[in-house]
């Protein structure tokens, strides 16, 4: 029950475990969809490249996904434009349109459930926010439209819409694009050094290596344990209940999205701050049961996201002290589409090739934002929380999941099941969680 309804409708390919010494000219760590977008266009672009995945490709975060691919990412270019400029917000949106306009292109020849379809951002209560939000696409060229209407079951105060947007079932879509990489399975890579990689005692030599880990596992580059944190967030497949037509999501974080599957309804919601108490499921359930009367719920799984201090992803230059090393990360809730983004932009820089839109991108970018109070004020409440219970990647304090029955660290989002196995990085080794 407790998974996602992608995880049964396909069997994915198989690779080897690395057993040997390995040279190659890039490495990309990391078996998620972004890191095997890397692939695919690496080798396209004739690159020579090897990908490794410590588990199983696509059976992490990727295979949570609600997988809606689109440009509309909340209430965001509004406020793009306040922070970073008009020509910022558009190299964002151009960045984003470009990677539906590739998925759109790809998934001609591929069949994974494919459909074009209008995305819209709804408020309940805040319609003003709606109406700054549809000036700002205007503003940047996309003829986004305000309505009150919905086919969603309760009344709003605004909603904008995009059309020529699109879904899909990735795991379909990775097991088409896959089969032909050069992948290993089963390889953890536990550190890099500067032009090799260490892993299960084997070492991957390699000129430029790609860390697209979803959250990165290296703390002494890069900051990420202060520059981002994690957001849990849960998800219903419901029979019998409607057909929205579209890809909707609340633009408020407690918020619910909406789009359907072939004949289910997936309803997301519930989430907080990984390791904080939340609705959960609860929640969501307790929405099906007031709205939707004889429905019944097929699954039910949770995803995770990683959360940056400036609602844009991280991509480009691990940081300023290590020209090889890349990074891609911070996808915000919007991590199909910033996938093709991230995978476009660090396959034109492996390549030397100028990437008008990566500056926005940048890693290496200003940190001085409200959310990095936060994350530091979280980080010194759990490592001074009194419990033996740790999370191995900084020592933050471990709280019990009541709903997933997992250990969770609400610093920077490692998951970790009852007996203290890992589940979710950025820790890169099991907990000692055993009952005294």
């Amino acid at each position: 029950m407790e998974k996602s309804l992608w995880s049964d409708s396909v069997e994915l390919p198989k690779f080897d475990r690395l057993n040997k010494d390995k040279k190659v000219d890039v490495l990309i760590i990391g078996g998620g969809i972004c890191g095997i977008l890397c692939a695919y266009l690496l080798k396209q672009a004739g690159i020579d490249y090897i990908l490794v995945e410590a588990d199983r490709i696509a059976q992490g975060i990727t295979c949570n996904t609600t997988a809606k691919i689109t440009s509309l990412h909340g209430l965001i270019y509004d406020e793009l434009i306040g922070s970073i400029g008009k020509e910022g917000a558009q190299k964002y949106l151009t960045a984003n349109e470009n990677a539906v306009k590739k998925y759109d292109q790809l998934c001609n020849n591929i069949d994974c459930d494919y459909k074009t379809l209008s995305s819209y951002t709804y408020s309940i209560n805040n319609r003003s926010k709606i109406e700054k939000e549809v000036r700002a696409l205007n503003d940047l060229g996309v003829k986004a439209k305000f309505s009150v209407e919905t086919p969603l079951p309760f009344e709003i105060d605004g909603c904008v819409g995009m059309k020529n947007q699109a879904q899909f079932n990735p795991l379909k879509f990775i097991a088409s694009i896959s089969k032909d990489l050069n992948i290993y399975e089963n390889t953890m890579v536990y550190d890099i050094k500067a032009n090799y990689a260490l892993c299960d005692g084997f070492k991957i030599h390699a000129n430029k290596i790609i860390v697209a880990t979803h959250f990165p596992f290296m703390n002494k580059h890069g900051s990420y344990f202060l520059k981002q944190y994690q957001h849990r967030s849960y998800v219903l497949a419901i029979e019998n209940a409607q057909d929205v037509n579209g890809l909707y999501v609340d633009e408020a974080q407690d918020g619910l999205s909406f789009r359907n599957s072939n004949n289910l309804l997936l309803l997301g919601g519930g989430g907080k701050r990984t390791g904080k108490p939340c609705g959960n499921w609860r929640e969501l359930i307790e929405f099906q049961k007031q709205y939707y009367h004889n429905s019944k719920v097929i699954y039910k799984w949770a995803t995770q996201d990683c959360m940056t201090l400036d609602k844009i992803p991280y991509i480009g230059q691990y940081s300023a002290n290590t020209p090889n090393l890349y990074v891609a990360t911070g996808f915000n809730k919007w991590g199909i589409t910033s996938s093709m983004v991230a995978a476009t932009i660090l396959c034109d820089m492996i390549q030397d090739i100028k990437n008008v839109h990566e500056d926005i991108f940048s890693p290496s970018r200003s940190i001085l934002k409200p959310q990095l109070l936060a994350n530091g004020f979280e980080a010194i409440i759990n490592l001074a929380y009194p419990t033996t219970k740790r999370c191995p990647h900084l020592g933050c304090a471990l709280k019990w999941n009541k709903a997933e029955h997992t250990w969770d660290c609400s610093c920077h989002g490692s998951r970790f099941e009852k007996d203290g196995i890992l589940i979710n990085n950025p820790a890169k080794k099991d907990a000692k969680v055993e009952q005294k």
